[in-house]
């Protein structure tokens, strides 16, 4: 090998060993730099998946906001509306962790959440008024009877009453729009039990939705429609809709008196037969994750101040009292024998949920 060859071999020896070095280093800051970034990258939030009543959301929706601040983003709570019924066939599947209800579970429901081992907590959270609107311009009417209420909406009236004097002779000859609840929803439930008589016993041939939202927009946006849902939907559209004074009937503390909705007539149990009480279940699988069973906890000790801000009516401090020593003791089930009761009072329910 000449001193040229020799010199040529050293340089490129030299630079392969640099280039070696150099990337090593690369590669180790590289890896430093990853574990950095992971070890600094916030844990994934855990999640609370809560479903059913859009009567009910509201309440759960501020609950939720409140608690994920508290939280600062530790928990994430996911709240969706299928409707009551449409909810419990998820949280019987055990597919939510918490479900809103406008109604009590049935028994139908028992035997579903009882088929797949699905335990639970049953928690009143408020009471609703059920409310009657029509739109503004509706000059005709601004009262209404259970009667009339049963001649609209009772399945025999599908195809056959379709004007508003034929419930009424005083009313215009006009085609009725009328917009409810689905079938999935518990406001459905209870408003054909209360009016018709009988559970989901209902004209089909009106505009449905689970979305309270859309039976708003329709009413407000039509003369001659009528629909019902729960009373904070109207409390907040309440310059698009008028809410009608109900005539109980005979069953009604106040015969022959039309009632308006509010918080005081539902307290004193006037407002005969739309208020009703508000329910959360909370699955006991699931609460013995902390995050639920603090999220149910804090639903209970937020209660009281949360519910009016939302425009139902919130129980006495005792009642969230109450749901919160039932957690901590593990009462679970239900006290309504897997129905509704119709004209339930407050004090009705601090009874029947043994609130001392």
């Amino acid at each position: 090998m000449t001193l040229t060859q020799f010199r040529v071999s050293k340089t490129i020896g030299q630079y392969f060993d640099v280039n070696l070095l150099l990337s090593s280093a690369l590669a180790l800051c590289a890896l430093l730099l990853t574990a950095s970034a992971f070890a600094q990258a916030p844990a994934a939030a855990k999640i609370v998946k809560v479903d059913g009543s859009s009567t009910v959301f509201p309440i759960t929706e501020a609950m939720a906001e409140e608690f994920q601040k508290a939280k600062k983003g530790e928990v994430k709570v996911t709240v969706g509306i299928s409707g009551t019924g449409g909810g419990f066939k998820k949280f019987c599947r055990g597919e939510t962790d918490v479900q809103d209800a406008s109604r009590p579970i049935t028994s139908s429901e028992m035997e579903d959440c009882k088929k797949n081992n699905v335990k639970y907590f049953e928690l009143p959270v408020g009471f609703d008024a059920m409310v009657v609107v029509v739109n503004p311009k509706a000059t005709w009417l601004n009262e209404i009877t259970v009667d009339e209420l049963k001649k609209m909406w009772e399945p025999a009236a599908q195809g056959t009453i379709t004007k508003w004097n034929q419930v009424n002779p005083k009313w215009p000859d006009q085609p009725i729009k009328l917009y409810g609840p689905g079938a999935d929803s518990g406001t459905f439930d209870y408003f054909t039990e209360a009016i018709v008589g009988k559970a989901k016993s209902s004209r089909g041939d009106y505009t449905a939705s689970e979305d309270d939202n859309t039976l708003v927009t329709g009413v407000a946006g039509d003369k001659y429609a009528l629909g019902y849902f729960g009373l904070s939907y109207a409390v907040e559209n309440a310059k698009r809709l008028k809410v009608l004074p109900l005539i109980g009937g005979d069953k009604a503390p106040k015969k022959g008196v039309a009632v308006a909705p509010s918080k005081e007539t539902v307290e004193n149990g006037t407002y005969f037969p739309l208020s009703r009480p508000v329910f959360i279940y909370v699955s006991e699988t699931a609460s013995k994750r902390p995050e639920v069973m603090e999220f149910a906890k804090f639903y209970m000790s937020n209660g009281a101040k949360i519910v009016p801000q939302v425009k139902l009516v919130a129980l006495p401090e005792k009642a969230y009292s109450t749901g919160d020593k039932h957690l901590a003791e593990g009462k679970l089930g239900t006290v309504f024998g897997g129905h509704s009761e119709v004209g339930m009072k407050i004090e009705d329910l601090l009874k029947r949920e043994k609130v001392q």
